[in-house]
């Protein structure tokens, strides 16, 4: 997106319960390096275990992944507005995982308020991978922590479903709340480079 001209605003959802100081600074040290496309990433880390634990109260174990991933684009419109952004980027790659087959990915793209670009969505793993080492992410992104979606993944994640389906699991959360203390407790900052760029012998 970067190479194409976009300006870029990286949202990490955080569950300082589960993932404590490792997972915000491999996302930091990430935006770091493509700050060296992008001149600056502005970095908004929202605190998103509230919102998990609601869900988790709510939503049966198969659907919460995709529960998970519509408050995240609910919670990023409201972020959206006040960075004047037109679209969200993510990183799906079509059935990868159980919340990317084609009929999941519907579902969770019919609760984002602006468009979703999705630029990997043709690639398998190891073309993504490969692009990765281009890049210079590879390393830093293979760093080993536990995160929430580790812990939190259904044994037997739904694999199809739809925007009805989801609304009404999720009709018993009080989005408005959930949004609000989400958005209203991000944190901000502005990556630059930090080292010399990637591939540069040392």
């Amino acid at each position: 997106m970067v190479r194409r001209g976009a300006r870029l605003t990286a949202v990490h959802f955080h569950n300082r319960t589960l993932q404590g100081s490792a997972v915000r600074e491999k996302v930091e040290d990430l935006c770091r390096i493509l700050a060296w496309a992008a001149g600056e990433v502005r970095l908004l880390v929202v605190p998103f275990e509230a919102c998990q634990r609601a869900i988790v109260a709510a939503v049966p174990e198969a659907w919460r992944m995709l529960v998970y991933r519509r408050a995240m684009f609910r919670i990023a419109a409201r972020l959206a507005r006040a960075q004047r952004a037109l679209g969200y980027v993510t990183g799906d790659s079509l059935g990868q995982v159980a919340s990317q087959t084609a009929e999941n990915l519907q579902t969770i793209w019919a609760a984002a308020d602006r468009p979703v670009y999705a630029p990997l969505i043709g690639s398998d793993k190891r073309e993504i991978t490969a692009r990765a080492r281009q890049i210079g992410t590879y390393e830093v992104s293979i760093r080993p922590h536990e995160d929430c979606c580790s812990f939190l993944v259904a044994r037997h994640p739904a694999l199809r479903s739809t925007p009805a389906q989801l609304e009404a699991l999720e009709a018993p959360l009080d989005w408005p709340a959930l949004v609000e203390e989400a958005a209203g407790g991000a944190e901000a900052q502005a990556l630059v480079p930090d080292g010399p760029p990637p591939g540069t012998p040392r």
